[in-house]
């Protein structure tokens, strides 16, 4: 074992250069070393093995709300506790968001939600061509574009838009609130980058609402008439609620869909052979994305509260700790993945946790599927000698914690 320490939560974040490098290093050291590691730092513990990631992903008994953790828990209760001037929630806004909660609010606002959007999702494949199709179109001609800012970044955003009903005359200023909100997952924003994200915040919050209402006045054939027709047959949602929780989906949704398919690109291209292996069987889309997000997911982590005190790999864990589970390091885990750090698409093996697990499954993931089984072969076959303009140089990922995702990618036709 080695004497030097071992890294603390804030170590496996890409505002550490050795993880941003290569973040694998680390977590296998973890998981060899210490798999269940108590951070006294940020009074949490770190899981890094899939069999305990797993485990409590799957215990629907634990807790998510950080109000629920010890004061120790210094990281989750940052989460609840930090707060922006010039951003105003209504009292049935605030702490709303079904990412930090737990029934029975949980349920009663996810379970509408998720079924509208599933029912969405599963016919929305057409409306998903379509967007993929515009945005390749107006790369046609060019010898050279960015992945991420030219493809990568507008699909998910153009994607909910339509399925939300934005209107398209509002479509430009949905796009610019979009990537404005989502500097609310940076904790080290700049003060400009606060003003953009205040004034993206309020803005989008006025058009949710305003989209609600003209919905309920108006159905149409989009996710907001959806929701506000359950509300009228007695989902007990209110409008605060559901403004809020279609924002999250949203941010969530985008920026990691984003990465999603910036980081497939990547790797497909780093991996030629793996390109050929899906050009030459289409149907292996399917795992190729499964891959991805195994390989490269675009979320480092997740966290549960201890609801009883527990026994997780043979350490006692007590009421009200805080467990933040490496979602990275369990699906890289060798005695689940064989040769986990190899890229294969035709991998056949136990299904990642990319997308966190249990009754806060990501809500987004059919939909973040969805996008990059359609655009990744629409991509490769609309320019089928795209390679890296340097495909020697180290990859720019960006220094957003928790998140993995590239700051460009640039590459020629």
């Amino acid at each position: 074992m080695s004497e030097t320490p071992l890294p603390n939560i804030f170590d496996l974040t890409p505002l550490n250069p050795s993880f941003n490098e290569n973040p694998h290093a680390l977590l296998d050291r973890l998981r060899s070393e210490c798999p269940v590691h108590r951070d006294t730092q940020a009074g949490s513990f770190v899981l890094t093995r899939y069999a305990d990631v797993r485990g409590v992903l799957s215990d629907t008994t634990l807790w998510r709300d950080p109000d629920k953790a010890e004061p120790e828990a210094v990281l989750q209760k940052r989460i609840r506790e930090e707060r922006i001037e010039g951003i105003e929630m209504e009292q049935d806004e605030g702490r709303k968001g079904i990412l930090l909660l737990d029934n029975p609010d949980h349920a009663r606002i996810r379970n509408p939600l998720a079924k509208a959007l599933y029912k969405r999702v599963a016919r929305c494949r057409p409306q998903v061509e379509r967007v993929v199709d515009e945005i390749l179109g107006r790369l046609d001609g060019r010898a050279q574009f960015d992945v991420m800012a030219d493809f990568a970044i507008l699909v998910p955003i153009d994607v909910i838009a339509r399925i939300l009903g934005v209107d398209d005359t509002r479509l430009a200023e949905f796009r610019e609130w979009s990537e404005g909100v989502i500097l609310t997952l940076n904790p080290f924003r700049t003060p400009e980058q606060t003003s953009v994200l205040v004034a993206a915040a309020v803005a989008l919050s006025d058009y949710m609402k305003e989209l609600i209402g003209a919905r309920r006045a108006d159905a149409r054939d989009d996710l907001v008439s959806d929701m506000v027709a359950l509300q009228a047959e007695g989902a007990p949602i209110s409008d605060g609620e559901l403004s809020v929780n279609l924002q999250s989906l949203l941010v969530g949704g985008n920026l990691t869909t984003t990465d999603l398919i910036g980081n497939a690109v990547f790797h497909f291209l780093k991996n030629p052979a793996e390109l050929e292996k899906l050009k030459s069987d289409p149907t292996l889309i399917n795992s190729a994305v499964e891959e991805v997000l195994r390989f490269e997911g675009p979320v480092d982590i997740t966290g549960r509260i201890a609801s009883r005190d527990l026994d997780i790999g043979g350490c006692p864990i007590r009421k009200t700790q805080s467990v933040m589970l490496s979602l990275r390091g369990a699906n890289h885990d060798p005695e689940v993945f064989p040769d986990p750090h190899r890229f294969d698409i035709s991998r056949t093996s136990t299904p990642h946790v990319a997308f966190g697990g249990g009754t806060h499954l990501c809500i987004g993931s059919p939909l973040a599927r969805l996008e990059a089984q359609v655009a990744l072969p629409a991509l490769f076959n609309r320019f089928p000698k795209l390679r890296l303009t340097k495909p020697d140089a180290p990859p720019r990922w960006r220094s957003l914690p928790f998140f993995r995702g590239l700051q460009d990618l640039i590459v020629d036709t």
